[in-house]
């Protein structure tokens, strides 16, 4: 090898080297074994509006992860309510992992966000403080248009929430589904199949952030 070419490659490998030394780590996290108890705390998609009982998401997520999913889906829960429902929740159920997926409704209602963000934060703060991992999942931010043209997007303070809390966050999982109208039973709810598709992107994301 020549000099250059050798000067080059050791170039090159210090450039991958920063770029590694420089990538950002995700928030860690330690794997939920199989037969735990994982809360699921959220509202109408939660709870499964749309499809039968045995189709809602934490009922599929627990088919495909092996974990024992508890349904704390209240439809029309807005974040405070969920906040207020959450500290009874956890001393029944002691969870190891909460799954956290509310403030829909808030949005729909055009509560104050600061409101909304605030509870947000709460509910992870109890649900870490009782001991559980906390998995937060991101709600579309709402928009008629938006939906008929098939495209969403969810809402920045759960990407905010997650950065300031150092939480994994699951992104654009409703988004996805709810701009799809194949997997909607109306605009605002899934359908069976999309309830599947949203706990198979679910657990995926879990296994690769290394809770499953």
């Amino acid at each position: 090898m020549s000099r250059r070419a050798l000067l080059q490659a050791v170039s090159a490998g210090a450039l991958l080297l920063a770029a590694g030394c420089g990538r950002k780590k995700g928030p860690k996290v330690a794997a939920v074994p199989a037969g735990a108890v994982v809360l699921a705390l959220g509202d109408s998609l939660t709870h499964g509006t749309g499809a039968a009982p045995d189709e809602s998401y934490p009922a599929q997520l627990a088919q495909l992860s092996g974990w024992q999913v508890v349904n704390a889906g209240v439809p029309g829960d807005t974040s405070a309510q969920a906040l207020e429902r959450l500290p009874a929740l956890l001393a029944e159920h002691a969870p190891r992992l909460v799954l956290v997926g509310i403030g829909g409704n808030d949005l729909l209602r055009r509560l104050p966000e600061d409101t909304t963000r605030a509870n947000l934060r709460r509910i992870c703060e109890l649900a870490r403080a009782a001991g559980a991992q906390v998995l937060l999942i991101a709600v579309p931010r709402p928009s008629v248009s938006a939906a008929f043209s098939g495209s969403l997007a969810d809402h920045a303070m759960y990407a905010e929430t997650a950065d300031a809390l150092s939480l994994p966050l699951h992104r654009e999982g409703w988004s996805q589904v709810l701009a799809d109208a194949r997997l909607r039973s109306d605009q605002i709810h899934a359908n069976a199949a999309g309830y599947r598709h949203f706990a198979e992107r679910l657990a995926a994301a879990a296994r690769e952030m290394g809770l499953r």
